[in-house]
Parts: structure tokens; C-alpha cells; sequence
């Protein structure tokens, strides 16, 4: 299984990126998957998950009704779409997968993960 995240870059307060994250080696309808994100000197915290078919979506708490995570099971392509950015986004954003299509905001129950991209919210 190998994730492969994209979009990162730097983007003004109030500002949107699009993440997206393409997966190759399974059955990509089958897994859940979810963004998680490192800030500097923090650890990797859980941003946004969705189920295999996409009839579930989980948000953390300082994320919700500004991103949106999506998925095109017929691309092997996840996204994050992030509007309303600030400051306190900037990190590292990994893509993750789970070996079910049932998706949890649970960081250590996601067995394959991407390289991560880095995003920047300037002030």
C-alpha cells in the first residue's frame, strides 16, 4: 500500500488549499482513510477521516465546518478540501488508510500512512 499526499503550500490567513492523497496497492473502496497533522513540536493529531463508501465523514473539533474530506473511490484519491485557514493550521499533513472501510478519529488504528505535505498559514 503506498499514500501519496499533495497540495501543500503557503497560504494567507483566511485563505484555502486542496489536499489530495492517491493511493495505490488495495482495494482503495475497502479502506477508510483520514488526514492527521504535526505542528511543530507537537504531536500528530487526528483532522479528518471518512468511511470506505463515503457514508461517514469525522472531523476534530477545530477543523469542523471549515474542512471537508472527500474521496473518488473510482481515482484511488482522497482530498481535504481547507477553507477559512489560520495560523494555528500550519503543519505537516499526513493521509492515512485502515484495513476497514469503517473510519475512526483514532490515529493508531491507521496502518498505512503518506509522506506528508507541508502547509503554511501566514498571519
Amino acid at each position: 500500500v503506498q499514500l501519496q499526499a499533495s497540495g501543500g503550500g503557503l497560504q494567507q490567513t483566511g485563505g484555502s488549499l486542496r489536499l489530495s492523497c492517491v493511493a495505490s496497492g488495495l482495494t482503495f473502496g475497502s479502506y477508510a482513510v483520514g488526514w492527521f497533522r504535526q505542528a511543530p513540536g507537537k504531536e500528530r493529531e487526528f483532522v479528518a477521516a471518512i468511511s470506505g463508501s463515503a457514508y461517514a465523514t469525522y472531523y476534530a473539533a477545530a477543523v469542523k465546518g471549515r474542512f471537508t474530506i472527500s474521496r473518488d473511490n473510482a481515482k484511488n484519491t482522497m482530498y481535504l478540501q481547507m477553507n477559512s485557514l489560520n495560523p494555528e493550521d500550519t503543519a505537516v499533513y499526513y493521509c492515512a488508510a485502515r484495513d476497514t472501510g469503517v473510519a475512526v478519529p483514532s490515529l493508531p488504528l491507521y496502518a498505512y500512512w503518506g509522506q506528508g505535505t507541508q502547509v503554511t498559514v501566514s498571519s
